[in-house]
């Protein structure tokens, strides 16, 4: 007799509400001190006593963030933790609790939720962030998720988008580009699946831009190695909406301008044969793809003997005068204005 392998489907309405969370919290755990309350009842309490309390929220939308026919939900959950613990990263602050809320329609079972929370409860485990409240309800097509990231830092470690000064030096943590090429491998195969749904893509030459897509990491080593550096960023910010787009941020909101240099970007090997494929230029993607979930930060150029060949930052330009502008120099050292062309949200 053959074994039934259908997937067990358990109604989100037999467990009700409170049943509901109940069931999906259960494997969080509180590790943070200054988690006084976590779930269970109307709001959590936390205690920073002398710390400053840092919080950012973020909206993950089926359809216009993620495409479950190519994102594993536990890869969603993951990496739904992940982009909004890089906020608090963005600030120079330690990340220390997340709220998680959900909305789904009828056509999600139980058992995915459970893989969403099993990513969720990965991703709270590896940044070491306590869980500690949320909302769930219902949707009239697709999945929501909203999570909300609570940071602590002192007073004098909090970095701001709107600290930099003509001549520090623009630097950016790891490499840039390859979570844009993974979303285009993942679209690719996705439109050759429709053509032929027996097809078995074969993702190896790709690896690394895919796991920059779907499971990308926040850089909380950054704060220890600043501290153990004693280097404090003027400025920073986290690469979510493209490089271009970020480092306008930080010059508008500094009153500078800036110059980047074409030749300084960082980039994987894997990223520049994958362009090449694709027949884009590398670094059209590289400055304007986002999703990296890098940091881009400024420094006073006199630091920059402390960070000269760590393999964790990479300078790729400097901060000017307002009046001189925003550019990209090319590797024929010519200058092109800076635009914007990454991720706009309310498009």
């Amino acid at each position: 007799m053959l074994e039934d392998k259908t997937p067990q489907r358990t109604s989100i309405a037999q467990l009700g509400e409170f049943g509901l969370i109940e069931h999906l919290t259960k494997h969080f755990t509180v590790t943070q001190p200054s988690t006084l309350k976590s779930i269970g009842d109307d709001a959590a309490v936390l205690d920073f006593k002398d710390k400053k309390t840092l919080v950012s929220t973020d909206l993950l939308i089926e359809g216009v963030h993620f495409d479950l026919a190519y994102v594993p939900l536990r890869h969603l959950g993951y990496k739904a933790v992940a982009v909004n613990v890089s906020d608090i990263c963005a600030m120079n602050a330690r990340p220390t609790q997340i709220t998680v809320s959900v909305a789904v329609s009828n056509r999600f079972p139980l058992e995915a939720l459970e893989e969403l929370f099993e990513g969720i409860t990965l991703a709270a485990n590896f940044y070491k962030v306590d869980v500690v409240g949320g909302d769930t309800t219902s949707s009239t097509k697709g999945m929501i998720i909203s999570i909300t990231a609570i940071g602590e830092a002192d007073e004098s470690e909090i970095v701001y988008r709107n600290g930099a000064k003509n001549n520090d030096l623009i630097v950016v943590s790891g490499d840039i580009g390859a979570s844009y090429m993974g979303l285009q491998v993942l679209e690719r195969e996705k439109e050759v699946f429709k053509v032929n749904p027996n097809s078995q893509p074969d993702l190896e030459p790709y690896t690394y831009l895919i796991e920059r897509q779907l499971k990308p990491e926040a850089r909380t080593d950054m704060r220890t190695l600043f501290h153990a550096l004693e280097v404090k960023p003027t400025s920073m910010i986290d690469i979510s909406d493209g490089l271009s787009s970020e480092l306008i941020h930080l010059c508008r909101q500094s009153d500078t301008g800036c110059n980047l240099y074409e030749d300084k970007l960082p980039l994987d090997p894997q990223l520049i044969s994958v362009c090449e494929e694709f027949n884009l230029d590398s670094t059209t993607v590289a400055i304007n793809g986002g999703e990296d979930y890098e940091l881009l930060f400024t420094i006073a150029l006199e630091d920059f003997d402390k960070i000269k060949g760590n393999p964790n930052m990479t300078v790729i330009g400097h901060m000017t005068p307002k009046n001189e502008g925003l550019h990209l120099v090319t590797r024929a050292n010519t200058k092109i204005a800076l635009k914007a062309r990454g991720w706009n949200a309310i498009e």
